[in-house]
C-alpha cells in the first residue's frame, strides 16, 4: 500500500464493510516518531494551563504538524460531569480553549468539541467551564451528543470483543481527532486518560462494561485513534474517579504526544494514583494496546522532552 489512509478514510472504510487487512494497516500502527527523530515522542510542559498546553504541543511538532488548512477537527475532552474545574473530573477549560484556538490559527475550517455526557449536557458545559471558555472563539463550537441521532453504527475490524458500535457521526466527518482528557483515576480501569476517554464518542457505553472493559477500550482505540493527545495534568484526580470527589493533586503539567498509548503510559508513571506510584504496564488496557501495536507503553525507550513555562 503506497498511499497512507487518513484517519477519516480509515474509519469510513471500516464503516462501509467492516474489513481491512492487517497488512494494509500495519503502517498506521507504528509510532509516528522513531527514536531517531529530532522531535521527542512525548512533550511535557510545566506551568499555567494555557502556556503549558501550547508549549507541550510545540515540543512534538506544533499544531501545524497535525492540523492543515481547511481541515475539520474534532476535539474530545472530558466534559461528562457537572463539576467545577478545581474538582478535576473534567478537562480544564483553559486547556480545551487553547487547543481549539491553536487549531483555528492553523487554518482549520471547523473545530468541534464533543462529549457524550453522563450528567445533563447543558449543565456539564456550563459548570465545567468549557462552554463559556470556548464561546470567545466560536459560540457554536462546544456540544454534547446525548441523542442517538448523533451516531452511526460502524464495524471495528481489528476488534477482539467490541466488533461494532454506534460512533459519533462527527468522528466520521473529521479529518483530525485530538484527545484532550484530564488525568484521573477510575474505579474499573485504574485510570481514565485518552483511550478510556474515547468512550465519550460512542452511544452505548454499557455494553463495554458487560464485556471485558479493558479489551473493549483497546478495540475502540483501534477505531478512534487520536492524531494528537494532550493530557491535562494541571490537576490530577488521584482517587475517587471518574466522578469524584476525590484527592486532587495540583501538578501544573501538560503531556502531548502523537501516540495516545505513549501519552497515557507516561501519565500513569508521572503521577501518583491511590497514594502509590505505578508502572504503565500495570494498567491492563495500556499494556494490551502496546501488545496490539496501537502505540508504545515502553516509556524507558521513548524520547521525552520537558520544559517549564
Amino acid at each position: 500500500m503506497t498511499k497512507k489512509l487518513s484517519r477519516r478514510d480509515f474509519i469510513k472504510l471500516q464503516a462501509k464493510n467492516g474489513l481491512f487487512l492487517a497488512s494494509a494497516t500495519s503502517g498506521l500502527l507504528l509510532p509516528k516518531f522513531s527514536l531517531a527523530s529530532t522531535l521527542p515522542d512525548i512533550g511535557v510542559a510545566i506551568g499555567n494551563a494555557s502556556g503549558a498546553t501550547k508549549a507541550a504541543i510545540d515540543l512534538v511538532g506544533g499544531i501545524q504538524s497535525v492540523v492543515k488548512k481547511g481541515q475539520r477537527v474534532l476535539i474530545k475532552p472530558n466534559m461528562s460531569f457537572s463539576r467545577s474545574p478545581d474538582q478535576a473530573t473534567n478537562t480544564h477549560p483553559d486547556v480545551v480553549k487553547t487547543v481549539a484556538a491553536m487549531c483555528k490559527d492553523a487554518g482549520a475550517s471547523r473545530v468541534t468539541i464533543l462529549d457524550h455526557t453522563l450528567a445533563p449536557g447543558k449543565m456539564c458545559m456550563k459548570v465545567s467551564g468549557i462552554g463559556p471558555a470556548c464561546e470567545a472563539i466560536d459560540k457554536n463550537m462546544v456540544h454534547t451528543i446525548n441523542s442517538p441521532s448523533f451516531y452511526q453504527q460502524v464495524s471495528i475490524s481489528q476488534a477482539k470483543s467490541l466488533t461494532k458500535t454506534d460512533v459519533a457521526k462527527e468522528s466520521l466527518k473529521a479529518d483530525v481527532l485530538i484527545a484532550v482528557p484530564v488525568a484521573k483515576s477510575h474505579s474499573a480501569t485504574g485510570v481514565s486518560l485518552s483511550m478510556k476517554g474515547m468512550m465519550g464518542l460512542i452511544y452505548d457505553r454499557t455494553i463495554m462494561h458487560r464485556m471485558d472493559l479493558n479489551e473493549t477500550i483497546v478495540d475502540l482505540a483501534s477505531l478512534l485513534k487520536a492524531d494528537l493527545t494532550v493530557i491535562d495534568g494541571t490537576r490530577v484526580l488521584s482517587t475517587g474517579g471518574p466522578r469524584g470527589p476525590g484527592k486532587v493533586i495540583k501538578k501544573d503539567t501538560i503531556i502531548a504526544s502523537k501516540d495516545m498509548v505513549a501519552a497515557d503510559a507516561f501519565a500513569v508513571e508521572a503521577f501518583e494514583w491511590y497514594g502509590k506510584k505505578f508502572k504503565a504496564d500495570q494498567v491492563r488496557h495500556i499494556r494490551l494496546a502496546h501488545e496490539r501495536s496501537l502505540g508504545r507503553s515502553d516509556i524507558a525507550n521513548l524520547s521525552i522532552k520537558t520544559v517549564t513555562v
